[in-house]
């Protein structure tokens, strides 16, 4: 990847943002912390279009860091329903107590400090810092990479992500972190909307099943009953040794436990 590459591949990534840049979602008007990474949780595998209602629901019900780690379990569970992969309202949750008890509610900056919190990982903790702090972290995901693969890495199979990085750092270097990211996304999401798909070229690729009928599903069934109240949960239209692993599973993620042989949220 040569200079002139790199400017050329930069004038069509900023050209796209200007002209159709999704400078609309909720996420994209704040730099508070506490908003970015309620984002970041809900976007993981999750399409945008379902995000955008979701996020605002959410803040509505827990506008900041303290009221959300005042919140149960349950509360923050019942808001998060419909978005799926339940895990993640509990690791948004756990870090909002992290962040209120040790931190006197007041978001780290730095890397090392945000990574210590529970439930940030290592792509969550630099996309705060990015989206929050402006601050020249490299982030890669699924548009990310259908972007630097599609333009310099077409003909490559089993692509390693070290490799993305590389590439995605040098075409970074200079650009506003905050801008540069946003743009970078929406062109990639343009690029899988043209029907390029790269991603499968990605030593990391792993198609996603299909939502009917998988534990994600009789996961997501199980916690809409508790909602409700405790429950032997008997009544759900799913195979019985399914509903045991699926139970087994959210009992292990810590969103359920079993009291007197029923079930409730944790």
């Amino acid at each position: 990847m040569n200079s002139d590459q790199i400017a050329k591949f930069r004038k069509e990534v900023w050209n796209y943002y200007k002209n159709n840049g999704r400078n609309d979602l909720p996420w994209r008007k704040t730099v508070d912390p506490y908003r970015i990474l309620v984002s970041e949780m809900m976007l993981q595998q999750t399409q945008v279009p379902r995000v955008v209602e979701k996020y605002k629901e959410f803040l509505r019900k827990f506008p900041t860091v303290r009221i959300l780690a005042k919140a149960s379990l349950g509360d923050v569970l019942k808001v998060w329903s419909g978005l799926g992969y339940n895990r993640r309202a509990k690791y948004l949750h756990d870090a909002a107590v992290t962040i209120v008890d040790e931190h006197a509610g007041v978001f780290p900056r730095e890397y090392p400090s945000l990574r210590s919190i529970p439930g940030i990982g290592q792509y969550t903790a630099n996309a705060v810092r990015v989206f929050a702090y402006d601050e020249p972290e490299v982030l890669i995901e699924t548009n990310v990479r259908t972007a630097i693969i599609y333009h310099f890495l077409t003909t490559k199979k089993n692509i390693q992500e070290p490799e993305v990085e590389k590439l995605a750092a040098r075409v970074a270097v200079g650009q506003d972190p905050r801008e540069w990211h946003s743009a970078l996304f929406d062109y990639g999401a343009h690029l899988k909307t043209k029907g390029i798909r790269t991603n499968t070229q990605s030593a990391q690729y792993n198609k996603q099943s299909k939502f009917e009928g998988s534990l994600r599903q009789i996961r997501g069934e199980i916690l809409r009953e508790l909602h409700k109240g405790p429950s032997f949960i008997k009544e759900l239209p799913f195979e019985k040794k399914r509903i045991e692993t699926a139970l087994a599973g959210l009992a292990r993620d810590g969103l359920i436990v079993k009291e007197k042989r029923k079930w409730r949220i944790a």
